[in-house]
């Protein structure tokens, strides 16, 4: 499927796909980001765009009850790339301690090691669940 980038409402140059709130739509929001970043001339940047995608994307359907996401990416400012998730739930994530033996509970440690931010803003219906990557602004 060819997707094409859209300006957001503000301008700013964005991708964005409503998808079920399943596990299964880790993969299309992974193929997002990566065409995303593949027009944008960034594809250096893929790697860490699909991963950090893939945490926000498994978080949300681990720890919400929606039936649909929002996933989008987008580059609000020339030397900064942003990948988020909206969902129906009010409850922000925050960071829990695991043990070794664990195999969960390490998706928020893993988004803030491979951002340069990330955060929660809170909407009327639910949130958005973001992350920030550092692009080379374009010449």
């Amino acid at each position: 499927m060819l997707m094409t980038a859209h300006p957001a409402g503000t301008g700013v140059p964005a991708y964005s796909e409503t998808v079920p709130c399943t596990a299964a739509s880790a993969r299309r929001a992974r193929l997002l980001v990566t065409t995303a970043l593949d027009t944008w001339g960034l594809p250096d940047m893929i790697e860490a765009g699909i991963l950090l995608m893939s945490e926000l994307v498994a978080n949300a359907v681990e720890h919400t009850r929606s039936r649909n996401l929002r996933v989008i990416i987008s580059r609000p400012e020339p030397d900064r790339v942003r990948v988020a998730v909206v969902d129906m739930s009010r409850t922000h994530p925050s960071p829990r301690t695991t043990t070794a033996e664990e195999e969960h509970g390490r998706g928020l440690v893993v988004i803030a090691a491979l951002s340069d931010n990330w955060g929660t803003d809170p909407l009327r219906w639910g949130k958005r669940v973001w992350a920030d990557l550092h692009a080379e602004a374009a010449p």
